[in-house]
């Protein structure tokens, strides 16, 4: 028996499905899905089946000291979460005559080939070999299972350094800075290798914008007309051998303000046409396809996730590449042929394949993977969803753009004279479309400006003089910063992505484009202060290069990590001295991240505090003389957002609770709202409310009736008036506004609500029936159970081992649609929201 292994489930799949002609079975073996057809079995790992940590004696924080992990033993334990994956893969060895890798072709794919390998090499001297492909389309994978190669040990041992180090400098840092603050717990302060040099990248450009001060200074426009067509040409003057259109001085500014409004017309002294040749782009590497789709409004990570869904399903090619030249044997005809009878990409396939298309270049060619293209595998309508399809369709266009004609735009250029003031006005024509007929993502906006000749007297009208200021930096957005953190050397193309999603989820930064957080720029100014390798690109640019050296077989592993631990061993030299000070300067700067505004009361600062129940809420700082508070709701975690509220001068709060993300806005606004709201009554209390009393001669005392209220945590619900007599209660959604309407609920005698929240009015019906349905869906425990989930979607999903709601409900929506064919992400979420 040959035993392949993936490194995903749905490679694992997709590579039975190519090689047994579809033919394959699957069964279950300790929760795993073993593909099998004639002699071989396929199996998919869920990507590392083992982690590196220290041993257990090192893991309490009071009574191991930073510095002591430097030094310490790294062990390599399996995965905890898949010791299933793991025994599966021994039984399958165990029978097998040979055994194929076929994970992802990259330093980490390699590392976890070569985990499986160790695995496999326990219980079986079975010959293991190399399957490498860049995509799951049919040919490609055939031709990789016919020429095997062997596993690269070297470019594992890159992926494995790398695990090593990012372990070592993490943790000792993390665990240093998170002591010295006194931050324990789930609030700990990390500290990385990558994430450090791109935080003080984020910080450095934030301390510029800060510094910055602006200059005044003016623009001046006015209208021309020619044969009834106006266009607009702006005041420019000689400064020092080139043009200036800033006026830097009021007095000037004003003086030719008024010589301009006082012509009648302008001289137009020259007139220069020139037609410009507009290049295609060049083929997409992971930076730019992420710069790309960073202007259809995903992140570097929502991107990334869906490329790896494309991919997986044999869509795209392999999504993290440097590389920017087509290979040589790539059939650019052949693949324009796919797409010729596509309904969408049809009439622009049949176009380019009319001329002679040939591809742009780069200037980045390596020989792992090709740049990021269509597979030529076309997905049907129904098979992607609404994000997935924009993404594909990027794809496919970008290749289309790289193998269509240039563009030629005319450019037009008019200047004009008032006096001894000038004038120029710039237009431009597309003459030929090119590329951009089949690539509308690049900005082919045409500027007209009417023929005139010169001698021509042109109207002047509409003067205008702005007064503006020059702007600070522009702070990066993800996709600049990837791009920023390459030219650096910061990460590599397969990890830039999780490094700034990974500022994000501990509170580093937030916003797009990143703003850092108080305690961001503390982490820096302590790095650059007290031991400036810490955040220095330039060591984690070395590291990387000594990586790359491994991966050549230059270096070897131990070479390269005992030269990492003495870095940081000097680091900690560093630090020994100014341990507290730096933990009094992030104490400082925690604090001022929670800081809301004045408290009313004694006008000193309002902070966002958590109990030691871990519930959170807004405490006075100057508690215990003063002990006002206000309530906060009591699901999510608080972030403080930029707004402030005009009347009490505090911040907004945004609760962050996943699909269920809200703004609270200002805590006293929302605890004044909720005193201030009256509730609104709706019907008789189910519990204990009734048209007459027991004794049936209407005792209005026991009687209680059903009122929407509003709760100063934002809450809201329906509840009985007699509380706390009669505790009664339903839950209503926190967010809209809430409307009674005339339907009646026959069984329950309430009127139905209708929820005003979004572009769409949500029909909430009988809140006691409404909820009995919730309670329902949160007993269920079938797949079935839910609205637009059928029968042959839940036996897909049970396949990859998602048997319930509660496993649903735990998945990442991106990765189980990676891992289930016919799936979107968007479907996904969908379904979570129903199971929440």
């Amino acid at each position: 028996m040959e035993l392949i292994i993936t490194e995903k489930e749905t490679a694992a799949r997709n590579i039975a499905e190519i090689l047994s002609g579809e033919s394959a079975d699957v069964e279950r073996r300790n929760g795993v899905n073993v593909y099998k057809w004639g002699g071989r079995r396929c199996v998919g790992l869920s990507g590392h089946v083992v982690e590196n940590d220290f041993p257990a004696e090192y893991s309490n924080w009071r009574d191991v000291e930073p510095v002591e992990l430097i030094d310490a033993e790294v062990v390599v334990e399996p995965h905890e979460s898949r010791e299933n994956i793991v025994s599966t893969l021994r039984l399958l060895a165990r029978d097998a005559d040979g055994v194929i890798i076929a994970t992802d072709y990259d330093r980490e794919g390699e590392l976890i080939g070569k985990e499986a390998h160790d695995i496999v090499r326990e219980v079986t001297d079975a010959p293991i070999r190399r399957a490498r492909f860049s995509s799951f389309a049919e040919p490609e994978v055939r031709e990789a299972f016919e020429n095997l190669d062997d596993l690269d040990f070297d470019l594992a041992a890159a992926g494995e350094a790398r695990q090593e180090i990012d372990l070592v400098w993490g943790a000792a840092l993390t665990r240093f800075l998170s002591l010295s603050a006194k931050q324990m717990g789930s609030d700990f302060i990390s500290v990385g290798r990558v994430q450090s040099p791109t935080l003080k990248l984020i910080v450095d450009r934030e301390r510029e914008i800060e510094a910055f001060d602006p200059d005044d200074y003016w623009e001046l426009f006015c209208d021309l007309t020619k044969n009834e067509a106006t266009f607009e040409a702006q005041y420019f003057y000689d400064d020092d051998g080139s043009e200036a259109e800033r006026v830097w001085d009021g007095d000037v500014a004003e003086a030719v303000y008024d010589d301009l409004r006082g012509a009648s017309t302008a001289a137009v002294e020259e007139v220069r046409r020139r037609t410009r040749t507009d290049d295609p782009p060049a083929p997409f590497n992971t930076t730019q396809y992420i710069r790309a789709a960073s202007s259809l409004g995903y992140s570097a990570q929502r991107a990334m996730s869906l490329a790896e869904s494309l991919y997986t399903a044999g869509y795209i090619t392999y999504p993290r590449t440097d590389n920017t030249v087509y290979p040589d044997d790539l059939d650019v005809a052949e693949l324009l042929s796919e797409f010729t009878d596509h309904p969408e990409f049809g009439d622009d396939a049949d176009t380019l394949l009319e001329g002679e298309p040939t591809p742009t270049e780069g200037d980045e060619e390596t020989t792992d993977h090709p740049p990021i293209h269509p597979t030529g595998e076309l997905p049907s309508a129904t098979e992607l969803g609404d994000d997935e399809r924009a993404v594909y369709e990027l794809v496919v266009r970008r290749f289309f753009a790289t193998v269509a004609e240039p563009a030629e735009w005319e450019h037009l250029r008019v200047t004009a004279a008032v006096g001894d003031h000038r004038l120029k006005a710039n237009g431009k024509r597309l003459l030929e479309a090119g590329y951009h007929a089949v690539y509308p993502y690049v900005d082919s906006t045409e500027n007209h400006v009417p023929d005139v000749e010169e001698g021509d007297k042109l109207p002047v009208s509409e003067v205008r003089s702005e007064a503006k200021e020059t702007q600070p930096p522009r702070r990066r957005g993800q996709s600049r910063l990837i791009e920023t953190m390459e030219s650096m050397g910061i990460g590599t193309k397969a990890t830039r992505h999780n490094t700034i999603e990974k500022l994000y989820d501990r509170g580093y930064i937030e916003n797009d484009p990143p703003r850092p957080t108080t305690l961001a720029k503390a982490v820096v100014q302590a790095g650059k202060r007290f031991a400036e390798q810490v955040v220095s690109e330039a060591m984690t640019e070395q590291l990387e290069d000594d990586m790359d050296a491994i991966a050549a077989g230059e270096a070897t592993l131990d070479d390269v990590t005992d030269e990492s631990r003495e870095m940081l061993a000097t680091v900690f030299e560093e630090l020994h001295d100014s341990r507290e000070a730096i933990g009094d300067s992030l104490r400082n700067s925690l604090k001022v991240d929670k800081i809301l505004g004045p408290c009313p009361d004694c006008g000193a600062a309002l902070l966002v505090r958590r109990s030691r129940h871990g519930s959170y809420f807004v405490g006075c700082d100057g508690y215990p003389d003063c002990e006002f508070t206000l309530p906060l709701p009591s699901s999510g975690k608080p972030v403080i957002q930029e707004e402030t509220c005009d009347e009490h001068e505090l911040r907004e709060v945004k609760m962050l609770d996943g699909r269920n993300t809200f703004t609270h806005g200002c805590p006293i606004c929302a605890a004044k709202e909720a005193d201030e709201a009256e509730d609104r009554v709706i019907g008789a209390c189910p519990e204990c409310g009734s048209e007459e009393g027991d004794d049936g001669e209407g005792d209005d005392e026991e009687s209680g009736e059903l009122a929407i209220k509003s709760l100063r945590t934002g809450s809201r619900l329906a509840g009985c008036t007699r509380y706390p007599d009669c505790e009664y209660s339903l839950p209503l959604p926190r967010r809209g506004e809430i409307e009674v309407i005339d339907e009646h609920c026959e069984e329950h005698d309430l009127p139905e609500l209708v929820v005003h929240s979004g572009d769409e009015p949500w029909e909430l019906g009988c809140p006691v029936c409404n909820y009995r349905e919730y309670e329902a869906r949160q007993a269920a425990t079938d797949l079935e159970d839910l609205d637009g989930l059928g029968e042959k979607t839940a036996e897909k999903l049970a396949a990859v081992g998602i048997d319930s709601l509660d496993d649903l409900r735990e998945g990442e929506a991106d990765q189980l649609a990676a891992e289930v064919q016919g799936v979107s992400a968007d479907n996904v979420r969908k379904w979570q929201a129903k199971a929440d």
